[in-house]
Parts: C-alpha cells; sequence; structure tokens
C-alpha cells in the first residue's frame, strides 16, 4: 500500500510525495512533479513502489500544508447509492421523493457533475455553506480515483458539501445545491495498492465540531454502497471522456438529523480507513 500526497512547502510549487510515517519523501528530486502525468502513465503503483525504495529528501508533515490529492481532474459524484441516502433524500423532498426511491433500485445510477480541481478543497481548507439557504450539512463519501483509461487508481476521502433545503425544494436545483464555492473537499492522501474487497471494509466515520464540543458524529461503512466500483466507472464514462482522470465521490450513508445545520466555523472531521483524516472549516459563501 502507497499513500501519495499533494503539498506545499512554504511559498513553493504544488509537489507530489509519499507519506511515510510522520514525514514525506520528496518525489520531485526523482522528477516527478505533477499528478496527472503519473495517474495517466504506464503503472503508477509500480513506479510509486520503486521510488519508496530510493533515498530521496525527507521533509517533516509538519512543515508542509496538504493539498487535494488533484490537479487537473474534474470531480464528480454519486447520489443514492446507500440506503439511509436515499430516505434522506426522501424526507428532504415534498413532491419529488418517489424520484430518490426509483434511482435507488434502477440500473441507472445518478452521477452529476462536482467540482473543478481548481475549487477543491484539502486538508486544512475550507468547506462552503451557501448564504441562500438554511439547512446544510457535510456529506463524508470514499472517493475513487481515475485515470483516462477508467482505471481505478486510487482511493481518497471527499465531503460532499450539501443544501438540503434547496435540493429538497425542486430537482432541478440540485446543480445550485451542491455546486458552489468551496463545496468540496479531498485528502488528505491517496491510498493506492488496495483492492475493492479490502476498500469495503473500511469505515466511513465523522464528527462535527463546534465551538470545540462534538454536536455530531456517526458511521458507516463502505461495504454498505449498493453499486460496484466497476458499475460505477461503466456509466461514468459512458459518453464521456476525461483526459487527464476523473475522481468520483460514491454517496454518503451518515447524515445528521432533520433538525441539524452546520454553522460558521464549524469543523467537519471525515476519517475514511487507510485514508487518514479530513478536516476543514466551514465558512459561508
Amino acid at each position: 500500500m502507497i499513500k501519495l500526497v499533494r503539498y506545499q512547502r512554504g511559498h513553493s510549487h504544488p509537489r507530489l510525495g509519499l507519506l511515510m510515517g510522520t514525514e514525506i519523501l520528496d518525489l520531485l528530486a526523482a522528477g516527478i512533479e505533477r499528478l496527472s502525468p503519473l495517474l495517466n502513465g504506464p503503472s503508477p503503483l509500480a513506479v510509486l513502489q520503486a521510488l519508496s525504495q530510493q533515498d530521496l529528501p525527507r521533509i517533516p508533515i509538519a512543515e508542509a500544508t496538504l493539498l487535494p490529492p488533484v490537479d487537473e481532474q474534474e470531480v464528480w459524484a454519486a447520489g443514492v447509492t446507500y440506503l439511509r441516502s436515499k430516505k434522506a433524500r426522501m424526507e428532504e423532498s415534498d413532491f419529488s421523493a418517489s424520484a430518490y426511491d426509483r434511482v435507488y433500485e434502477a440500473p441507472r445510477p445518478e452521477l452529476f457533475f462536482k467540482s473543478m480541481p481548481q475549487k477543491v478543497s484539502g486538508h486544512g481548507g475550507p468547506v462552503g455553506i451557501r448564504r441562500d439557504a438554511t439547512w446544510n450539512v457535510p456529506e463524508p463519501e470514499l472517493a475513487l480515483v481515475f485515470n483516462s483509461r477508467a482505471e481505478i487508481i486510487g482511493f481518497t476521502a471527499g465531503n460532499d458539501m450539501s443544501s438540503r433545503d434547496i435540493e429538497g425544494e425542486n430537482l432541478l436545483y440540485l446543480p445550485q445545491a451542491k455546486t458552489y464555492k468551496h463545496a468540496c473537499a479531498l485528502g488528505p492522501t491517496l491510498v493506492l495498492g488496495v483492492s475493492e474487497a479490502e476498500v469495503r471494509q473500511w469505515k466511513i466515520a465523522v464528527s462535527i465540531h463546534r465551538a470545540g464540543v462534538s454536536i455530531f458524529s456517526g458511521e458507516t461503512s463502505v461495504g454498505q454502497i449498493k453499486r460496484s466500483f466497476a458499475e460505477l466507472a461503466d456509466y461514468l464514462f459512458r459518453s464521456q471522456e476525461f483526459p487527464k482522470g476523473v475522481v468520483l465521490l460514491t454517496g454518503t450513508g451518515v447524515v445528521p438529523a432533520d433538525d441539524f445545520t452546520l454553522n460558521p466555523g464549524d469543523r467537519v472531521r471525515i476519517e475514511i480507513g487507510e485514508v487518514g483524516v479530513l478536516e476543514n472549516e466551514v465558512v459561508t459563501v
């Protein structure tokens, strides 16, 4: 298993490194500068495994700012992949609840565009709540990272921020409920060298802290995702192309109670399997 990170040290350009305990093995010295060529080149896992054995410079992780593990990849998302998500989406909708019931059982999954890469926050960055929304929640999700050939290269953690009142008002408002400034966070690591069977054993945990006090926590399992990763990939790449690769959020199985909404200053902490902890502060956008 390999843990890849994008990071910045001071005001330097973004770099790639391998997380080795409390240190980052700097890959710039080996000529690995950007994520896209690595993901879309031959055998990225084998390349990184070989580099992990080399005597490359090491940087204390405390001196680095971790960036989202994307550089040129669009981010997409799948919805209603957990039974809990289906129930929550039906509860928030006045007149379109049956649509969520039907899509959960349908052969074709719900897929939607989430974010351009430059708009994605990393660990420690902000996540946003819309100023014209009154019911805002985080959605902790496993993210699949694909190359341009529809091959899964690795896995990371994601926060698919959502305005539930806007989405619930009308299905056609989904893009506004899901796609806005600081609506997506990814990180902290990109894990390579693990199988779908292994990943389906991972837990997804989320906690929300307000003024230093935990006000919500919950967890689920990746194994509760209804659809296989291959099935999601098949539909994502149909009549589509992603020359730089793509990231797919796989849906949420942890939803706060209907009387809960995020406030500015809240801190959202998401932990998924071997990926680690993705933590972000909530801001109004």
